[in-house]
């Protein structure tokens, strides 16, 4: 008779940080200013790899799946974060939650993956520089990338399914930024053991198994590095795995303590710190890391601008010549047959 008397949600309403109304503004153009330079940065950095030739390796081609992958869910999150920041109705549909929570789960378990074949790929260059290029050909490092992706996808669905059955009654309010499953956890009028326990598998087993993949690579790596009888060899070494463990640390920490844990209404509150930084943030600073401190990177940059200014000087010129001759050259019309 009680489930009787409930009345089923078909929208819920985005809390993020009503709490804190004087900061609405002010976080708008903060995380506005974040997602612009996010969506600049991974952009750029894709351009950069598909237009450089040097930079078609395996190392950025995972690079530019990694930023492919950045700029999607981030892409997921951060615009109807804005929008709710400074609208006054803050709903999402049920149907526009369940997309949201799904391409999150899927595209972040796409990236802890990605950042496992990239510590394999800096093992295989490190250990074994002389089968490099046949361990690490064209089809082992987009099967790298697929079949992860395509597996991550199932998992999400199969996370989203088990949230979405259960029953949404009585308060529709997520306190969060996004739809998530520990707030909506919160709010279920049934019973969400099963979907915990689930969640909490999933999360473990994904996100340890490619941990230990960089573990164990990074152990691989140490090791090999450490026979190297030059400093400028190992220095050398350890510079190209230095922005790695960076974002590693960065997207791992956050993670562990947003999902390996049981909700709680103060775990909740401090969730929406924690969402910030990896969904905001990390998707900032990963293209930041790999450019500011990738001399390879830098120096694609520097032979794309000089191209592009090659170019806009010959342009110039171009249109000079034209110009001291008093006309443009003229197009002969093509001769009409008899």
């Amino acid at each position: 008779m009680a489930e009787e008397n409930h009345t089923s949600v078909s929208a819920f309403v985005l809390l993020g940080f009503a709490d804190y109304p004087e900061l609405q503004r002010p976080l708008f153009v903060l995380f506005l200013l974040v997602y612009l330079v996010t969506v600049v940065g991974n952009v750029g950095m894709i351009t950069l790899i598909k237009m450089d030739p040097q930079l078609h390796t395996p190392m950025y081609f995972f690079l530019s799946s990694l930023s492919f992958v950045d700029l999607c869910y981030s892409s997921s999150v951060t615009p109807r974060m804005l929008a709710n920041l400074v609208a006054d109705y803050k709903v999402i549909s049920f149907a526009g939650c369940l997309i949201q929570c799904y391409l999150f789960i899927a595209l972040v378990l796409t990236e802890s993956f990605i950042l496992a074949a990239m510590a394999y790929d800096r093992y295989v260059a490190i250990c074994s520089p002389l089968t490099y290029t046949t361990k690490m050909s064209w089809e082992v490092c987009v099967w790298l990338v697929a079949a992860p992706s395509t597996y991550s996808f199932l998992d999400a669905m199969i996370q989203t399914i088990f949230t979405f059955r259960l029953t949404f009654c009585g308060s529709n309010v997520i306190n969060h930024f996004y739809c998530a499953d520990p707030p909506l956890l919160k709010i279920s009028c049934s019973d969400p053991h099963i979907k915990f326990t689930l969640m909490l598998i999933s999360a473990s087993f994904n996100l340890i198994s490619s941990l230990l993949v960089i573990l164990i690579s990074y152990v691989f790596i140490l090791i090999t590095i450490l026979k190297i009888p030059s400093a400028a060899g190992r220095h050398k070494a350890f510079s190209t795995c230095g922005f790695h463990l960076t974002a590693v640390t960065l997207f791992y920490g956050t993670l562990f303590i947003m999902y390996i844990r049981r909700p709680s209404s103060l775990s909740l509150e401090q969730s929406k710190v924690v969402s910030v930084f990896y969904v905001v943030l990390v998707p900032m600073l990963n293209p930041l890391i790999y450019s500011l401190r990738n001399k390879e990177v830098k120096g694609a940059l520097k032979r794309q601008w000089h191209s592009l200014c090659h170019i806009s000087h010959y342009q110039n010129e171009t249109l000079s010549a034209w110009s001291g001759a008093g006309s443009f050259p003229l197009v002969p019309k093509p001769k009409t047959a008899l």
